[in-house]
């Protein structure tokens, strides 16, 4: 193994507790006292031996009794200890890389922030048409025709925001991906580095971030285009089509949840890390899951946090945007409310991303302690000596 952030060659070590010559194992003892050397059959019984005492020798401690002793602490080269994490290890990890690597992450980050606050204030403020006003009087079937142009228009605003969000998070991952792999060892790692690293993976990680929303899209246009085809009869149809593909898109994504770090640290093709974190996640769906949604949780109200402050001060500078609110009119807010809500939106990015691309990789570095003894790998890249000569244990626990 090198010490890039490549862990494994593609395919290398393969899950389910397989083993193959991919697979790191612990060394043989290197005094020769394997199966093959010559000891003598009369030996004590196992943990009931004490070194050797003559005249002025004190008997030292017996070796630890794995079967009711406790392990010995697992090293910590990095932010995590290398063994199976617990929710809390895998966040404090995330929070940890950021502590840890602050200029380099945030440099990656708050670049990537301010680019895009600043691209999409440009696009909202000139390239956007203006949003249809509302009549208050307006008969029903005048209501219903405003709504969907109200609806048409924000879907409008809505594409640039999305290109522009997909392009700054595909930066993101990548850079932070590799920054929190090296963290993992203990490494110190220059924004430089990571762009160098990362830089070759980009054509992939954007192949994989537009192939992952446009199926599902596809799967919720064939939830819900039969009851749409069917006419007023088929609403109901579409509800359950629509809440059924749903419920397929959200097993998905939490099955394809670790496919962008293993297609960064790996080197693997777009649909090879596609199957890497199906294998990886099988067996522990719903913790995935679970970890993924608190991570959501977290980032949320984190943001919520940080802009909710900016807006009313934004709304305070910026009277007119207030008073558009409450005539019916979309709110035509000017620059002061637009450059104060992009600074929050910027802190709380920059916050954020970290987080949440951190927790994404520390699960994939933990599917992969669980299932195929990485951390016995990690160790000997980050120079850990005696590491692994120990009895790995229980490899399922830890949370």
């Amino acid at each position: 193994m090198n010490d890039t952030p490549g862990w494994a060659s593609p395919g290398s070590a393969p899950s389910e507790g397989q083993n193959g010559p991919g697979v790191p194992q612990p060394s043989p003892p290197a005094d020769g006292s394997g199966p093959a050397s010559k000891w003598s059959k009369e030996q004590p019984p196992p943990g009931q031996w004490s070194a050797p005492t003559g005249p002025g020798q004190v008997p030292g401690p017996p070796p630890p009794r794995w079967g009711g002793g406790r392990p010995p602490a697992a090293a910590k080269p990095g932010v995590i200890p290398l063994r199976p994490l617990g929710v809390g290890e895998i966040l404090d990890g995330a929070v940890s890389t950021l502590r840890a690597h602050w200029r380099t992450v945030l440099s990656v980050t708050i670049t990537v922030s301010v680019i895009s606050q600043i691209c999409s204030i440009l696009v909202e403020r000139y390239l956007l048409p203006a949003p249809p006003e509302i009549n208050p009087d307006a008969t029903p079937e005048e209501a219903l025709e405003q709504s969907v142009e109200s609806l048409q228009s924000s879907l409008v605003a809505l594409g640039p925001a999305l290109l522009i969000t997909l392009i700054g998070t595909l930066l993101t991952t990548a850079l932070l991906t590799v920054v929190i792999s090296r963290s993992v060892l203990g490494r110190p790692i220059t924004l430089a580095e990571a762009w160098r690293e990362a830089r070759p993976r980009i054509p992939h990680l954007l192949g994989l971030t537009l192939l992952l929303p446009l199926g599902s899209a596809v799967i919720m246009t064939v939830g819900v285009l039969p009851g749409m085809l069917i006419g007023g009869a088929g609403v109901l149809l579409s509800v359950v089509g629509g809440l059924a593909a749903i419920t397929v898109i959200i097993w998905l994504m939490v099955r394809f949840a670790l496919a962008s770090p293993a297609l960064v640290l790996e080197r693997q093709g777009v649909i090879t890390s596609l199957r890497r974190s199906a294998k990886l996640v099988q067996g522990a769906w719903w913790r995935v899951f679970g970890i993924t949604l608190l991570t959501l949780l977290l980032v949320f109200v984190v943001s919520m946090v940080i802009a909710i402050p900016f807006t009313i001060i934004g709304f305070a500078v910026d009277g007119a945007g207030i008073g558009d609110l409450f005539t019916g009119s979309g709110p035509d807010f000017g620059w002061p409310f637009l450059i104060i809500t992009g600074i929050g939106s910027v802190i709380a990015s920059s916050i954020t991303y970290p987080i949440s691309a951190g927790v994404t990789v520390l699960l994939y570095v933990d599917q992969r302690i669980r299932r195929e003894a990485l951390d016995l790998e990690l160790a000997r890249a980050a120079g850990v000596s005696g590491y692994g000569s120990a009895p790995p244990g229980d490899r399922t626990t830890g949370g």
